[in-house]
């Protein structure tokens, strides 16, 4: 089977930094949690990491440069990330749940399918998250 001229015409990339998103949005509350995520988002190659707090920072922030991937803390100070995750999906960008209550977090029905993150999450679920993205958007 012949390869497609526009697969010959994408630049190699090492095997580790293949299919990482250049923009993920980090939407987390926690300022600790959010430093650490972007710290090790850049670590696995991502070129730009934008952080908001909030779901009216967050749609502001897509509808200025709609991200790559994003990460959204299920849980806000006094709102839920769902509103951000329909913004996500209209535009068919992929996203990913973080929550610290597990499986107990009240995810809406139209949710309960999309990938989820524990918090605390190691390195390697966080990557693992983005090579899913990759995946996909293959």
């Amino acid at each position: 089977m012949q390869p497609s001229i526009t697969r010959i015409m994408e630049p190699a990339l090492p095997d580790d930094l293949a299919g990482v998103p250049a923009d993920v949005l980090i939407v987390e509350d926690d300022p600790i949690i959010a430093i650490d995520f972007e710290d090790r988002l850049m670590g696995f190659g991502v070129k730009s990491v934008r952080t908001v707090a909030s779901v009216a920072q967050a749609l502001q922030a897509i509808a200025k440069r709609a991200p790559d991937f994003a990460l959204l803390d299920v849980e806000l100070v006094r709102e839920k990330s769902f509103a951000i995750a329909e913004r996500l999906v209209v535009l068919k960008i992929p996203f990913v749940f973080v929550t610290g209550y597990g499986a107990e977090a009240s995810i809406p029905p139209e949710f309960s399918k999309r990938a989820r993150l524990q918090k605390p999450c190691s390195s390697d679920a966080l990557e693992a998250a983005l090579q899913v993205r990759a995946a996909r958007s293959r």
